[in-house]
This record gives C-alpha cells, sequence and structure tokens, in this order.
C-alpha cells in the first residue's frame, strides 16, 4: 500500500479532517504501509500537498487549513481554505518565523514546508535550489545596498533570519547604513535640475542602459531619458524614462502622461525621489495597456548604494570560523 493510499484509507475512516501528525500516527497503527525513512511525518506530508498541489480539483484531498487534510468526496465543509502564496524568499521567511522555533533550517526542509503550507506554488521541478539561489541572492543585494540581510547563512545549506541575532555589531552597521540612505534621499531633493539629471545618466549606466540620451525639455512630452536597457548581454530593451524630484507623491496622470509617450516597442518607467499614490500603482500595473515600471525614492537610494554611487564603503576586519565550504557544496548539489 502506497502512502497515498493508505493517508485514503486513514482519512475515509475517520470520516472527516485530520492533522498530518495524527494521518501519519493512524497510518502507520492501522495500515500495511510502512517506511525505513526516519521522518514519516515529512514523507505523508509531501505527498499529500504535492497531490493537492499537481492534481488539483482532481485530487483525493483538500487542505482544510495549514498542515490540515480531508478527503474531497467527503463533505462541502473540507473546501480548502484560500491560502495566500508568497514569493520563495516570503514564504522562506514565514518558514521561520512560524515553524522554525527560532533555529536555523536548511533550505531544502524550508521549502518542503513552505510548498506543504500552502505559502508556495511553484511548477519547477527543482524548487529547493530555486530557494536556495533565491535566498543567496536577496543576501549578496541586501549586502551590496549596504543593509542588514533578512537572512543569515550559517553554513552546510542552513539558513536563519537576522533579526533572531539581537543588537550586535551588525544591528549597529545596519542602523547606521539606513541613516545614510535618508541622508541620501535628502541630498537628491537638494540637487540642481541639471546635476540630477546627470545622476540618473549615471545610474542607468550603472545598471545596465547603454545608447542613452537626454531629451529636449521642450520636445520630451515627460519623457527624460531614452535608452536601451541590456539584460545578460542578450536581451535589449527600449526603455523610455521619466525622473521626478518630488517630495510629494507621483499621481496616476503622470503615469498616463509616460504611457502616452512611449514610442513603437518601447517601456516605460518612472523614477521618483519620493513615492507613488495607490491610484499610481494601479494604473502602472493596468492590465489592458503598456505595463510602466516604478522606483521610489526608497529603490532609487537602495540602487545608487548598491553601484556605490554617492556612498563609500569602509571595509571591517572581522573573522568567522570556516564553516566548511566544500562539505557544504557537497550537500546542496552542483546548483548552489
Amino acid at each position: 500500500m502506497s502512502a497515498r493510499e493508505a493517508a485514503i484509507k486513514v482519512l475515509r475512516d475517520a470520516e472527516g479532517p485530520l492533522p498530518v501528525s495524527e494521518i501519519t500516527r493512524r497510518i502507520l497503527d492501522r495500515t500495511r504501509w510502512s517506511t525505513t525513512g526516519a521522518t514519516p511525518e515529512a514523507t505523508v506530508r509531501a505527498v499529500l500537498g504535492e497531490d493537492v498541489r499537481t492534481r488539483g480539483d482532481q485530487s483525493s484531498f483538500v487542505r482544510v487549513k495549514p498542515g490540515v487534510f480531508a478527503l474531497r468526496e467527503q463533505a462541502p465543509a473540507a473546501r480548502e481554505t484560500p491560502t495566500t502564496t508568497y514569493s520563495f524568499t516570503e514564504s522562506a521567511i514565514k518558514v521561520l518565523e512560524e515553524c522554525g522555533d527560532r533555529r536555523p533550517m536548511h533550505y531544502r526542509v524550508i521549502t518542503e514546508k513552505a510548498i506543504e503550507m500552502g505559502w508556495l506554488v511553484t511548477e519547477g521541478r527543482t524548487p529547493e535550489m530555486t530557494m536556495y539561489s533565491q535566498i543567496t541572492a536577496e543576501i549578496k543585494r541586501y549586502r551590496a545596498r549596504g543593509e542588514q540581510p533578512r537572512f543569515v547563512k550559517h553554513g552546510r545549506g542552513m539558513f536563519g533570519l537576522s533579526k533572531w541575532m539581537g543588537e550586535g555589531l551588525a544591528y549597529q552597521i545596519e542602523q547606521h547604513n539606513r541613516q545614510v540612505q535618508r541622508d541620501l534621499r535628502k541630498r537628491l531633493h537638494q540637487m540642481a535640475p541639471t546635476e540630477f539629471e546627470e545622476l540618473v545618466g549615471r545610474l542607468l549606466a550603472e545598471v545596465g542602459f547603454e545608447d542613452i540620451e537626454v531629451t529636449a525639455r521642450a520636445k520630451d512630452g515627460g519623457i527624460d531619458v531614452r535608452g536601451t536597457l541590456v539584460t545578460g548581454g542578450v536581451v535589449r530593451t527600449r526603455m523610455a524614462v521619466q525622473a521626478k524630484r518630488w517630495k510629494a507623491n507621483v499621481q496616476a496622470q503622470v503615469v498616463q502622461q509616460v504611457r502616452g509617450s512611449l514610442g513603437a516597442h518601447e517601456q516605460g518607467l518612472i523614477m521618483t525621489t519620493s513615492d507613488f499614490s495607490r491610484h499610481a500603482r494601479d494604473e502602472a500595473e493596468r492590465s489592458d495597456a503598456v505595463p510602466v515600471a516604478l522606483m521610489d525614492g526608497e529603490q532609487f537610494a537602495a540602487l545608487l548604494i548598491e553601484n556605490d554611487i554617492y556612498v563609500t564603503r569602509h571595509p571591517h576586519n572581522v573573522i568567522e570560523l570556516d564553516v566548511g565550504e566544500e562539505d557544504e557544496r557537497r550537500d546542496c548539489g552542483e546548483d548552489c
């Protein structure tokens, strides 16, 4: 008897929803299913979660709530409660906060629990590898911006949350860097128009724009810069950029103006030192129109810091115990 067949028998006998732990206990006590694995509950949890994820409405099971399953045939009350889904990194945060007991977890376990709880939905064949790469990429990105990463890498594929670490040196550095970021945003507001235009052009060049052209003020139609964003040395996207050195939020009319000024095969980008109203964000993402990308003041300053524009980095000679890079590489495979 397979784990799936055993779970069906147990739930049919129970005539109602059961937690995975109880389903596993009854399977081991009452059916012919057995496993040589050290964690039979994790096996059953993975089988039920995968069945729901891949079969959808055709699955024999429904997830009533996180960690609780029932048979679809038994009762209308067993219908699955809608679950909000998250990105890989956001689902990892939820797993570590709600399932980790403030202890680091292996990225494979994080991925398994995120899928099981319905927080992560993915069609990828190796979601655990994607989870590892997404978390490590975020750590690098935050460090490049001078921010304390949300995750802490403990070696051998283990990750925890930085907020568990307390107010040590890393916390003090983060607070200092956040203040620098706030000061940088103030400086942006104080720049002369020509200095701000030069800054925008320099930043666009740093992030991969080519053929940058500052448009004439009288003829730009709301566009300040036009250029080509090159991604991976292969994909080339024509972009029309408007930069707003504002303190007030950018409104929906500005998004509409930029969209109306786009040329053939162009995409729009609005950069501001302030923020965007809710209506502006809704307008930018409108499904029946060309999408317009938005970069608010916090993202603007973070990108400047990431590319070492108007900031200076000071290295600190901090030593840590070597956790064994070779052992970690063997543990997580070549894709790490």
